[in-house]
């Protein structure tokens, strides 16, 4: 039921970011886990009770707990959206991040400047299925450092790391061929 709602809210145009003319093709397109809608969840709960206490609770305050109910039901609204626009691409080129709910940010990172990517699982990570990836490049300030709650972490390492492979930037090494009896 979730995944029906989020599928009706609007989605980036990635499309528009992709280099077609150079053969550009996208191989992974990530979106949050599911855990990042929690809070707004949560928001939404508050906006229930929030209405509720303006219903049964003193008429004097009705009109703050509908005002407050609003402000949650607003925020909570927003949150959602933006967490649904926030995604990250894994391309035969590049790597890139386009966010934003009101104005776009896309950070986009070569292949050829990914030196090392660092996934962190905690404890509830494991156990639900998310991970948070850290990219080290030679540009540390740029918005790829940190792409937080990916579903599946580990297969989406590996897909990048294949990515890296097949771009040609990554050969074996000596000892490799020899352990691999080439």
């Amino acid at each position: 039921m979730l995944d029906a709602l989020l599928d009706r809210l609007p989605d980036q145009e990635i499309d528009r970011h992709l280099l077609v003319e150079e053969g550009e093709e996208v191989i992974d397109l990530v979106r949050h886990h599911k855990i990042v809608y929690l809070r707004p969840a949560l928001e939404l709960l508050v906006t229930a009770v929030l209405w509720t206490i303006a219903v049964v609770g003193p008429i004097q305050l009705g009109w703050f707990f509908l005002l407050a109910g609003v402000a949650a039901g607003l925020h909570a609204i927003y949150l959602t959206l933006r967490e649904r626009r926030d995604v990250f691409v894994v391309t035969n080129m590049r790597v890139f991040r386009a966010s934003g709910v009101f104005s776009v940010r896309v950070a986009t990172m070569p292949i050829t400047r990914i030196l090392d990517i660092t996934v962190a699982k905690p404890l509830l990570g494991r156990i639900l299925g998310y991970g948070h990836f850290v990219f080290e490049s030679a540009a540390q300030s740029q918005g790829l450092r940190d792409i937080r709650y990916i579903g599946d972490p580990d297969e989406r390492d590996l897909t990048i790391q294949r990515v890296v492979q097949r771009s040609g930037l990554r050969t074996r090494s000596p000892i490799d061929r020899q352990m691999m009896g080439g």
